[in-house]
């Protein structure tokens, strides 16, 4: 890796040798750009003013404009010269611009062209070191990206190869003690309290945002910044991926749990609350499938947020996430009043034909209906599985209004009825622990027997499975035994 300093940077563009600068690491003097500001746009001028004055916050620097890099072991390193078009940028309008968003502006900057005669063409932004007296300010981001107001400001410094906010917080901090030490402090006394806040603000010891994955750094750095205001602190460890998601676990605010980021490719970029957090990793937990993640998937938003594609958070005390991506499929984790999760999964509805399809029955003539409903289990051993009592009566009111009960009504409407299953009683199979069987009877606007429904479902250690047998004026959910049930569907 080259070493340069500063002032043999500022010497090597001023000879006209940009390429001598490649191999130099971003750092607190150093940034460079692939492409220039985009100043049609109010947030391309907020950029280069933030940039500028964080250089003149902290002792001078150069921004080349027209250097790719290369993110290597977690830090950004000048890779190739990427050529600007001279047409395409007015100096003029470039030195203007500092002046104006800048307050007071920035001594001796200058903005020039380098080249080496060969075809190498760059843009550069040489700002010296300052008045350490002098505090240079911006207008803070309000609202819209780029829209500008003159009653607030805001405090951007170097920090590595980052250009960075002060902290609101630091800001509060510093103002509360000017307050008590002298009342309100005089635009000197202010301006002396950022400088020193500036001044000794380093870098924190310990993992860096994205660090452990330096193919996705960056896509977690942008994600970071997406988030922060969400209450993302500092880094706990190193980032690591699990299947397509590359994660990093993060402090929270004082007194708040930490976060976890999750980014997977694709997908918009979601903070997950760390009791959250576990409690998905729990629910996957020593199943079938690997690591918890690959069984149970990773966040999505939930059928309310359905296509977003902009950050979002699951905060502590959400009721349910919805998660997609594992083997189990699509599904959702919720919390109940007593603070346990259980994950549902998502009901599907498809019309995949299978050889199975020629034996639901051996009646003759052939049923002039089909319908058939398959539940796979999401685990490969079910031995332990048993139905609780409260979770028969959840069927028992769950049934008059489930899915199956009302494809019998819309499949009457088309013949001109209204014919709900409203009413189901128990039979005529075996109801135990491992095996639930109901009948609803669907009478005709006369009175006169329609359709007799039967659901039937029996639990063994292969697997659950549950099967319909239609019949031409009887409909059967299940079957006697699964291990005679051709429509017997093993876990998957």
């Amino acid at each position: 890796m080259s070493e340069m300093d500063l002032e043999a940077a500022r010497a090597a563009l001023r000879a006209h040798t940009p390429a001598a600068l490649l191999e130099l690491p971003e750092g607190h003097w150093l940034d460079a750009k692939t492409a220039p500001y985009e100043l049609r746009d109010p947030h391309g001028v907020e950029e280069l003013a933030k940039d500028v004055a964080a250089f003149a916050n902290g002792g001078g620097g150069i921004i080349v404009v027209g250097i790719a890099t290369r993110l290597e072991h977690g830090r950004e390193i000048l890779d190739k010269v990427s050529t600007v078009d001279r047409v395409s940028v007015d100096l003029d309008q470039w030195r203007k611009l500092i002046r104006q968003h800048i307050t007071p502006a920035p001594r001796g900057t200058s903005v020039e062209w380098s080249d080496d005669r060969q075809g190498a063409c760059v843009l550069y932004i040489d700002i010296p070191a300052q008045d350490p007296g002098c505090l240079f300010v911006v207008a803070a981001p309000v609202g819209k990206k780029g829209a500008r107001r003159t009653d607030t400001v805001a405090v951007p410094v170097r920090e590595a190869d980052g250009t960075h906010w002060l902290p609101r917080t630091e800001l509060q901090r510093l103002l509360s003690n000017g307050v008590a030490a002298s009342g309100m402090p005089t635009a000197q006394a202010l301006a002396e309290l950022l400088r020193k806040a500036v001044a000794q603000r380093q870098p924190e010891a310990g993992p860096q945002i994205g660090q452990g994955l330096p193919s996705r750094q960056q896509e977690i750095r942008e994600a970071y910044e997406q988030l922060r205001t969400t209450g993302l602190g500092r880094p706990i460890g190193e980032a690591y991926a699990r299947g397509p998601a590359a994660i990093q676990e993060f402090t929270g605010g004082e007194g708040q749990p930490g976060w976890v980021l999750c980014v997977v490719g694709g997908r918009a970029p979601v903070a997950v609350s760390q009791p959250v957090w576990q409690a998905i990793r729990a629910a996957g937990q020593d199943r079938a499938g690997g690591h918890p993640l690959a069984v149970i998937g990773y966040p999505v938003p939930g059928a309310d947020q359905a296509g977003r594609n902009d950050p979002w958070a699951v905060a502590p005390d959400a009721r349910s996430v919805d998660l997609d991506g594992g083997s189990w499929g699509a599904g959702q984790l919720v919390r109940s009043g007593r603070d346990v999760w259980r994950w549902d999964p998502a009901e599907r509805l498809g019309f995949v034909m299978s050889r199975y399809s020629r034996n639901w029955t051996a009646q003759q003539p052939a049923p002039q209906l089909r319908l058939r409903a398959l539940v796979t289990w999401p685990w490969a051993d079910t031995a332990g599985l048993q139905i609780s009592p409260s979770r028969r009566q959840d069927l028992e009111r769950a049934l008059p209004y489930s899915t199956l009960a009302g494809a019998v009504t819309i499949l009457s409407r088309r013949r001109g009825a209204e014919l709900p299953a409203a009413y189901w009683d128990r039979g005529p199979g075996r109801n135990t622990p491992t095996a639930v069987s109901y009948t609803s009877t669907i009478t005709a606007p006369d009175d006169r027997r329609a359709v007799l429904r039967s659901g039937h479902d029996v639990s063994g250690g292969h697997g659950g499975h549950l099967c319909r047998h239609p019949h031409r004026r009887r409909l059967r959910l299940g079957c006697p035994a699964p291990a005679q049930c051709g429509n017997a569907v093993g876990p998957r």
